[in-house]
């Protein structure tokens, strides 16, 4: 079933959602688009609906886009059994506004996802049962893959310096390493 067969029968099952199917990706996986507020009656059609079937959910990640607006899309990839199918759903979030409600009530497999994402993205998921770190520590300090998040670096990059080493910086290399491996 392709993205507009998936977008067709998700909205002969709730109707008015916002709904879009994807241009094809180059993994050909079927790909729809779903607005934030209409994900949890979406997610549960994808469930309950009999010729969809999406019972798994395989993955949640998150893709930070900034400085775009919408900076992020969640990302939910999803598994029918039944159909043979694999799904992937993106939600669109803007970067002030980065929340969605959670899915765990429909796919239980969610619930350390979303915690994943909220630790690594800062992305809130609304109405999730245990909203505590999951990888970072707990009284760490912003969100690690946001593009935005400052790293660390203890030595200003140099655009002079050469990408390759010297054929004495190679030899010596070889050698460090050699005496280090006896």
């Amino acid at each position: 079933m392709d993205a507009s067969a998936v977008t067709a029968a998700l909205q002969a099952a709730v109707a008015g959602a916002a709904v879009e199917a994807a241009p094809p990706s180059a993994d050909l996986q079927a790909t729809i688009h779903v607005s934030r507020d209409d994900l949890p009656t979406v997610a549960r059609a994808l469930r309950d609906t009999p010729d969809l079937g999406y019972t798994l959910l395989a993955e949640l990640t998150a893709v930070d886009y900034w400085p775009r607006e919408p900076r992020f899309e969640v990302v939910y990839l999803l598994v029918s059994f039944a159909h043979r199918q694999r799904l992937r759903v993106k939600v669109r979030l803007h970067g002030s506004d980065a929340h969605v409600a959670t899915v765990t009530d429909i796919w239980p497999a969610a619930n350390w996802l979303e915690r994943e994402v909220w630790d690594l993205f800062g992305i809130q998921f609304d109405g999730h049962p245990d909203p505590r770190r999951l990888l970072m520590p707990e009284d760490w300090d912003g969100f690690p893959l946001c593009k935005d998040y400052p790293v660390q670096i203890r030595r200003k990059p140099g655009a002079s310096e050469p990408l390759q080493v010297t054929e004495e910086e190679f030899r010596a290399n070889l050698e460090r390493d050699r005496l280090t491996r006896r």
